[in-house]
């Protein structure tokens, strides 16, 4: 696999790959200090949340559920990455999709985590 020499030039493309090293970082660090506090069960999904009479709206689970969004996370950030070089010699326009979508993807791991932890 050769880097084009222009896909480390290219401002958006390391605006993009920036952020999403750290969103991806972030979400790492924030589950890592969330999870050392000495609790067993976490709340791993949410189901018809907006009913509050709702019996069993939470489903509880083990710390290798909250512990999957570290490796989602990290995996995400170096997928995109990979397919953005991959892509770059193809198509720029492509590239900055690729890494658009996958910020997105970390945004969206990053608020999702923090609110199952919150509700613990």
């Amino acid at each position: 696999m050769e880097i084009s020499k222009n896909y480390f030039q290219d401002k958006i493309i390391l605006l993009l790959l920036s952020v999403n090293a750290f969103i991806a970082i972030a979400t790492v660090v924030m589950i890592a200090l969330r999870v050392g506090s000495g609790h067993t069960d976490y709340i791993v999904q949410c189901r018809d949340c907006s009913n509050v009479q709702a019996i069993s709206r939470f489903s509880k689970g083990g710390i290798s559920e909250i512990l999957a969004f570290m490796v989602f996370s990290v995996g995400v950030a170096a997928v995109h990455t990979i397919l953005s070089i991959k892509l770059f010699n193809i198509n720029r326009q492509l590239t900055v999709v690729v890494l658009a979508f996958g910020t997105l993807l970390l945004v969206l791991s990053f608020i999702i985590s923090y609110a199952l932890l919150l509700l613990r």
